[in-house]
């Protein structure tokens, strides 16, 4: 069974993390001190859960967390800096600290420290995730011990439960759009100024009208999603945002 160290200080170490082609040192009260950071620890970049779910999970729910009162989101892995670099980059976790633990010394202080040699991995992480503030672990969830890799409570939403179960989440969108199309350009636009994050799909090469009618009944861009209702053309945005959701406050006005 893992140990449950809520109430502990969290391992004191040196990372030895690569920013600007350069070694730098980022140690544990570097990251912790006098802050409240999220951690969530996994087997590997680039595997299949690690990169499908869970870090994608906390970066897409990052600004809810810093709205809630985290400083940092840090993901640990016993990976080299080198890959945790080019992990973080072919993830676009711009939101995402992601911290090598190269030598395993902060994840075997944590007690989370495992053999996976039967997968070729050598020694890995157990999965788990943690809150801590100012260097002490106030929360910790860890993965049931069961064979495999289970991936239960360790995820985005169980942490922002335990944090505010009010909190709100951010809106999914997605829209269609082509280049040149002034309607996009309109519906972009319109979000942008209700502060909403979006997933831009451009037709062209891979992406046709024919997906486009497929999936929306239109044949005319842009078609707008929101949280997997199709809200339909530009004018039909307004609307709902009209509707349904506020502008942020300016700041400075």
């Amino acid at each position: 069974m893992f140990s449950n160290r809520e109430g502990q200080k969290v391992p004191q170490v040196t990372f030895r993390t690569r920013q600007n082609n350069e070694w730098v040192n980022v140690t544990t009260s570097d990251l912790f001190a006098g802050r409240t950071v999220v951690v969530f620890s996994l087997p590997g970049a680039f595997t299949p859960t690690c990169s499908s779910t869970h870090l994608p999970g906390y970066n897409e729910l990052a600004k809810v967390f810093k709205e809630n009162g985290v400083d940092e989101i840090v993901c640990v892995s016993v990976n080299d800096a080198f890959v945790m670099n080019e992990w973080a980059k072919s993830q676009e976790a711009e939101n995402i600290t992601l911290l090598p633990d190269g030598n395993g010394e902060f994840t075997e202080g944590m007690g989370m420290l495992v053999d996976k040699a039967d997968l070729g991995f050598g020694k890995r992480s157990w999965r788990y995730s943690m809150l801590v503030k100012d260097g002490v672990i106030d929360k910790m969830f860890i993965e049931p011990n069961v064979p495999g890799d289970p991936f239960e409570v360790s995820d985005a939403q169980t942490m922002l439960n335990y944090i505010n179960p009010q909190a709100a989440k951010p809106k999914l969108v997605s829209l269609f759009t082509k280049v040149g199309c002034p309607f996009c350009a309109r519906a972009k636009a319109a979000l942008e100024e209700y502060g909403i994050e979006y997933e831009e799909i451009t037709l062209g090469k891979g992406i046709t009208t024919r997906s486009l009618r497929a999936v929306t009944g239109a044949t005319t861009v842009p078609q707008v999603f929101i949280d997997g209702l199709l809200i339909g053309d530009s004018e039909a945005l307004l609307n709902y945002l009209n509707l349904n959701v506020s502008k942020p406050e300016k700041v400075g006005v």
